[in-house]
């Protein structure tokens, strides 16, 4: 029996892998859309479909078991209950909602998705949570892979910089494109060290350091006309590649974009799982959202934290971990657990880190000296000073003070990096 086991184990993969091979090319499928509401509503809208070149993701891991993100697309075969693939992300229309201006003002944001190139007749559905929590379909598409209004991708010639090959197969890796915001054709060489900055500091942090060859790192060298980045608090508008600014949502440290479809024609033009905006500025800031992409300025004295605490967020889910005593805006619904792997309103504790904890820690735990390099509950996280806890007295979805994340944090980054890998 034993025996028997380890041969159908061993045969998962490979079953896997052919369903992939039967269903979908080794392609991408990229559908831009427009998502428009307010606090209350969600919209959805086709832009476009566009057949992009690569298909990096997993070939074995097609859905999405992790359950992260409040909106997920599925993939199913045309007119079956069949779900052939599926992924969570976050995207900037849902962060917006939770702001006050979405109170009083109606907004539109484009997005993108990726999935397979499909090889058949699929139904696409695009899945949203709600603020209580119930999961809405807000759009279905019948995608034929002969369609002809589906485009090809624009090849734009670009100079690509290998800053970090590892396993080069991307099927079985994490790639990750590197795009440089505001730096002029000059400044390519600085976009270049920059690059290498980056992979140096992602190989310096626990536990990417254990999984150099999992990753490869490309950057595409895109010249923007002016050299900086937007700043409308400072009355300073540059014209850049991807039009990234300061003050994303009245938040000053926060820069990050809406032009979605020049960040995405740019991205695909290698393949990539995770996309990386290095912003040529030394101000303090940057952003990153699950799924979707990841930005930080490139000389400031904290960029390396900044660059591996945004990529935290986009790569793998984790939330900010710092809280404010004075927040208006509320971005969770302590009601409900949230899905972020390193927070938790106790509503369904079980699904987290319990299990990592000893079992003389107090739940929850004070935040006293005597804990602080205990794993634990302490409230306080994700902007919320009560009702939301997180794993550890301090970490780098915290502050930079211990310049490592906590072990929770660690096993949540190991998770992801195998889910693509393996």
């Amino acid at each position: 029996m034993k025996r028997n086991l380890v041969f159908l184990l061993a045969l998962l993969p490979m079953t896997l892998w052919a369903q992939f091979d039967q269903f979908f090319a080794e392609s991408s499928l990229r559908v831009d859309y427009v998502l428009t509401g307010n606090d209350k509503t969600t919209t959805y809208a086709l832009k476009e479909l566009i057949h992009e070149p690569y298909w990096s993701g997993s070939k074995t891991n097609l859905i999405d078991d992790l359950e992260f993100g409040n909106y997920i697309i599925k993939v199913y075969e045309a007119g079956t209950d069949h779900l052939l693939f599926s992924k969570g992300y976050q995207n900037l229309f849902g962060e917006w909602q939770t702001t006050p201006e979405a109170l009083t003002l109606t907004k539109s944001f484009d997005e993108s998705v990726i999935v397979p190139f499909p090889k058949v007749k699929i139904d696409l559905a695009f899945c949203y949570k709600t603020w209580e929590g119930e999961l809405k379909e807000g759009m279905r598409l019948t995608v034929s892979p002969d369609d002809y209004f589906i485009r090809d991708y624009d090849n734009l010639g670009l100079p690509v910089y290998d800053a970090w090959m590892g396993n080069k197969d991307i099927t079985k890796a994490v790639d990750i494109v590197i795009l440089p915001e505001g730096y002029t054709q000059a400044e390519m060489g600085k976009f270049i060290k920059d690059c290498d900055f980056f992979v140096k500091s992602l190989f310096d942090y626990a536990p990417y350091n254990h999984y150099r060859e999992s990753f490869n790192v490309r950057g595409v060298m895109v010249p923007s006309v002016e050299s900086g980045c937007t700043m409308p608090g400072d009355h300073i508008y540059k014209n850049t590649a991807m039009r990234f600014s300061f003050w994303t949502f009245d938040s000053e440290r926060y820069c990050m974009s809406t032009d979605n479809r020049d960040i995405r024609d740019l991205a695909g033009q290698v393949p990539y799982d995770q996309i990386y905006v290095l912003v040529n500025t030394a101000k303090y800031g940057g952003g990153g959202i699950y799924n979707f992409y990841c930005s930080s300025a490139s000389s400031n004295s904290f960029s390396s934290d900044v660059i591996i605490h945004e990529f935290g967020h986009g790569f793998a889910g984790l939330a900010d971990e710092y809280f404010y005593e004075d927040a208006d805006d509320h971005m969770y619904n302590l009601a409900l657990e949230p899905w972020e792997p390193n927070l938790t309103t106790l509503v369904d504790f079980s699904s987290k880190w319990g299990n990592m904890m000893d079992k003389g820690t107090p739940v929850p735990a004070p935040r006293e000296k005597k804990y602080e390099q205990t794993i634990g509950v302490f409230e306080g996280g994700g902007y919320e000073t009560k009702g939301m806890y997180s794993p550890h007295m301090d970490c780098l979805m915290k502050t930079f003070q211990g310049h490592e994340f906590c072990p929770v944090c660690q096993r949540a980054i190991e998770r992801m990096i195998l889910y693509y890998s393996k």
